[in-house]
């Protein structure tokens, strides 16, 4: 029943924000449209901010399930920018009325998960350190929330698959390399600038 709750909540948000910026809904308003009482909403979420997260990591979570491997990453990501262009009204919404900094910290974890998972599949039966495997990812992070960033404040104009391939490009056969160049094992580890 929980589950149920939470996906009548988040529609009403989503149906709120066609009609109202982020910034004018209250709890109260939610909870009318959603027919239950405040409540019920504090049950399931502290506040405004925490049902968004939750609706946009549930919908990351479908985007990715059984996309975390080197083969799916780009399926993977561009399932995110659908998923973001599906709800576009919702997302432009949250893009303009929180920090700029809550969006990155939140598509930073949703990207790291993924990428990380690539890595760590990539580095089977290499000998590279969790340390070294974690800088790899968060770079590519980085790339991925920048370009999505951009992507979002030019109002979702170029496609999504033009992103993914021009991603594509730049990482096929860096991420072995990099990988290689941390292997503990290897002589030449660790190449200097």
């Amino acid at each position: 029943m929980s589950q149920v709750t939470k996906r009548a909540l988040e529609a009403s948000l989503k149906n709120l924000l066609l009609k109202k910026p982020l910034d004018k809904i209250t709890i109260s308003d939610i909870a009318e449209d959603c027919g239950i009482n405040r409540m019920t909403f504090y049950y399931h979420f502290k506040d405004i901010y925490d049902l968004i997260e939750w609706s946009c990591v549930e919908d990351a979570s479908k985007a990715l399930e059984g996309k975390k491997t080197y083969g799916a990453w780009q399926e993977g990501f561009l399932q995110i920018f659908e998923a973001v262009r599906n709800n576009k009204p919702f997302i432009m919404n949250v893009y303009h009325s929180v920090s700029r900094e809550q969006v990155e910290i939140y598509l930073y974890k949703l990207t790291y998960n993924l990428l990380f998972g690539v890595v760590e599949e990539k580095a089977a039966g290499m000998n590279v350190s969790d340390e070294d495997k974690k800088f790899i990812a968060d770079f590519y992070k980085f790339a991925f929330v920048g370009l999505m960033l951009d992507w979002i404040r030019n109002d979702m104009k170029e496609d999504p698959n033009v992103i993914i391939d021009r991603l594509s490009t730049l990482m096929r056969g860096n991420m072995t390399k990099a990988l290689e160049a941390y292997r503990t094992d290897n002589p030449l580890s660790k190449p200097s600038i």
